[in-house]
C-alpha cells in the first residue's frame, strides 16, 4: 500500500489518513472487518478516554477477532486517532519473556500504556505463575488508569468448578477487575472457518 498525502486540515483528509494508517497496521485477513454487532458498534460510538473496556466472548470461530479489528477500523473511520496496540495473549507472553538484550519491563510499559489495547485470545495460553502475574499486572495497570481494552476469549466468563472459564484461568483478582472495567458481548454460533458454504 503506497502512502498518500492528505490535507489533514480538512475533516475528509484527516479521516482518510486515519483510516489508511489503521488499515496498514491491521492484519490482512481483517482489513475488511466491521463492527457489525450492535453492542460493538455502540461501544465504538461511545468511545472516549476512560470509557469501559469491551470483552467479547464466544466459541472458536464465531468472529470475535473480526469484530475487535472491526472496532479499531470503525474508530478510525469516525476520526478517532487513538494509539493502539494489538496482540494475542500468547504473543504478549512471548514478548515479555525475559531474554538477553531485551528490556522486558520497557516492553511491558509500551503495551500497558497504549491508549487502546486489543488483547486477543485471553485464556488461550497455558497458565503458569508467571503468566498469572503478567495478566494481573497488565489488567490492574489499565484498570487503575482507566485505559480501555478490547479483549476476546473463547472461554466463558464463569463456569462450574473444574470447567474451563476465564475466572478459573485468570484468577479472582483479574476477573474482579475485568468485571469492573468491561462491557460484555457474548457471541454464539458455529465455527465459520469450518463452514463449507
Amino acid at each position: 500500500m503506497s502512502e498518500q498525502t492528505y490535507d489533514v486540515t480538512t475533516r475528509e483528509g484527516f479521516l482518510q489518513r486515519t483510516v489508511e494508517t489503521t488499515d496498514r497496521r491491521v492484519p490482512i485477513r481483517f482489513r475488511d472487518a466491521t463492527a457489525s454487532h450492535a453492542d460493538v458498534s455502540a461501544w465504538c460510538d461511545a468511545f472516549a478516554p476512560g470509557c469501559p473496556s469491551l470483552l467479547i466472548l464466544g466459541p472458536t470461530g464465531v468472529g470475535k477477532t473480526h469484530l475487535a479489528y472491526g472496532a479499531l477500523r470503525t474508530l478510525a473511520a469516525q476520526g478517532i486517532a487513538v494509539k493502539w496496540a494489538a496482540l494475542t495473549a500468547p504473543d504478549l507472553y512471548a514478548r515479555l519473556r525475559p531474554r538477553d538484550g531485551i528490556d522486558s519491563e520497557g516492553e511491558f510499559r509500551a503495551i500497558a500504556d497504549s491508549e487502546l489495547l486489543l488483547l486477543d485470545d485471553l485464556g488461550a495460553a497455558k497458565g503458569s505463575e508467571w503468566t498469572e502475574e503478567i495478566n494481573y499486572r497488565l489488567v490492574n495497570h489499565r484498570y487503575d488508569r482507566a485505559l480501555p481494552m478490547l479483549i476476546t476469549s473463547n472461554l466463558p466468563a464463569v463456569a462450574a468448578v473444574g470447567k474451563p472459564s476465564l475466572r478459573n484461568a485468570l484468577g479472582e483478582r483479574v476477573m474482579s477487575r475485568l468485571t469492573g472495567m468491561c462491557e460484555y458481548v457474548i457471541l454464539r454460533g458455529e465455527d465459520r472457518r469450518r463452514s463449507t458454504s
